[in-house]
C-alpha cells in the first residue's frame, strides 16, 4: 500500500486491495457461494423427494401419486402438495384391486364349470334320437310313403 491517497485514513483494513491486485475476500466470497448454492439445492431436492422415496416401499399407484403430489409442490412452491405428499406416502393404502381381480377371476371359473355341468346334464336327461317309424304300404318292403 505504497500509494495511498493523502486523504485516505492509515488504518485501512485487509480486505481493501490496493488498485491492479486481485480481491482475494471477493474470490474467497464467490467460491462459497456457489458451494453453498450447490448443497443448500442439493439439500432442497432430497427434501423434496423425501415422500417418493418412503412411498417408494408401497403399491404402483400409491407411489404415482405421491411422486405427482411430490413434482406439483417443487414447481409451484406450495407446501400443501407436500405436506399431502408426505401424509400419503406415511399411510400405506390397501390394496384392492389384486383381491377384487382374484374373486372376479374365480367366478369366471365357476360359472365355466357349472356352464359345462349343465350342458352334460341336459344332454343326459335328452332321450337319444330315434329315426322317424317308416310308414307301411302295404307292399310289405317298409318304404315310405311319398307325397305326389
Amino acid at each position: 500500500m505504497a500509494s495511498l491517497h493523502p486523504m485516505a485514513p492509515h488504518d485501512l483494513p485487509p480486505f481493501i486491495t490496493p488498485p491492479g491486485e486481485t480481491d482475494m475476500m471477493f474470490v474467497a466470497v464467490s467460491v462459497f457461494f456457489v458451494v453453498m448454492v450447490l448443497v443448500v439445492g442439493n439439500l432442497y431436492l432430497r427434501l423434496h423427494a423425501l415422500p417418493e422415496r418412503m412411498a417408494h416401499r408401497s403399491n404402483r399407484a400409491q407411489f404415482h401419486v405421491v411422486a405427482v403430489l411430490a413434482l406439483i409442490a417443487l414447481l409451484t412452491h406450495q407446501t400443501g402438495f407436500w405436506i399431502a405428499a408426505l401424509l400419503l406416502a406415511l399411510v400405506p393404502i390397501p390394496d384392492i384391486s389384486t383381491p377384487v381381480a382374484r374373486i372376479a377371476d374365480a367366478l369366471e371359473r365357476l360359472v365355466r364349470i357349472a356352464g359345462a355341468k349343465e350342458g352334460a346334464l341336459a344332454a343326459a336327461a335328452r332321450p337319444p334320437e330315434t329315426p322317424p317309424p317308416a310308414i307301411a304300404m302295404g307292399d310289405g318292403t317298409g318304404a315310405r310313403a311319398t307325397a305326389g
